[in-house]
């Protein structure tokens, strides 16, 4: 089996994401989109974890805090799902952090509150 690059994940990701969209709309909730996308994934042979712990290591101690990631593509990509209006520092923020903890390259924060899913994509690299 051929390993994906970041890159090509991401594209494959955001057809998904596309798909998901056309089928369902903006409107509902964020678990509602996030289901529909690991199905999506999962259908195209990717290995997808759906709320992957992501623990805070604080002076050399793990701390688990809480801290989720929506899903993550192939243990290389981050995926944050949002239903806002726009986009916020917050939610780069949110991802970059993701993207520290766990040491990956790429992040996609897709929000579905939008008509056209193109204009909610958001690519963050660390």
């Amino acid at each position: 089996m051929i390993e994906k690059t970041e890159n090509e994940l991401s594209n494959t990701i955001i057809g998904c994401a596309i798909e998901v969209h056309k089928q369902l709309g903006p409107g509902l909730l964020e678990s509602a989109y996030q289901e529909c996308l690991f199905y999506e994934l999962v259908n195209k042979g990717l290995t997808v974890i759906k709320e992957k712990p992501m623990p805070i290591i604080y002076k050399d101690v793990k701390l688990d805090h809480g801290y989720r990631i929506d899903l993550l593509v192939n243990n290389k990509v981050v995926i944050e799902i949002k239903t806002d209006e726009v986009f916020t520092d917050v939610h780069t923020a949110q991802v970059l952090t993701y993207l520290k903890l766990g040491n990956y390259k790429l992040g996609l924060l897709l929000n579905f509150y939008v008509t056209t899913l193109k204009t909610g994509i958001k690519r963050v690299i660390n």
